[in-house]
């Protein structure tokens, strides 16, 4: 991940929205793309869920991409 800034989360383990901590950063900084990894698991969707949701309140239009990691460390869909 060098010369990216990376940011990890769990929502079935932090028990949290992220979705507002997310708009804050991306409304308030110079992001130019987002990439969300997020692994095959059900509950991982809430993390894509929650990046989803702040791309579009932050009002900005910026290139995104999802890529899902099975549980085995294979990438399955970018």
């Amino acid at each position: 991940m060098k010369g990216k800034i990376t940011l990890i989360g769990c929502p079935k383990l932090d028990d949290v929205d992220y979705t507002e901590k997310l708009t804050e950063i991306i409304s308030n900084n110079d992001v130019k793309g987002v990439t969300i990894v997020r692994m095959e698991v059900p509950c991982c969707g809430g993390l894509q869920r929650a990046a989803e949701n702040a791309l579009r309140n932050s009002g900005k239009f910026i290139p995104w991409q999802v890529v899902v990691i099975s549980r085995d460390g294979r990438i399955i869909e970018e």
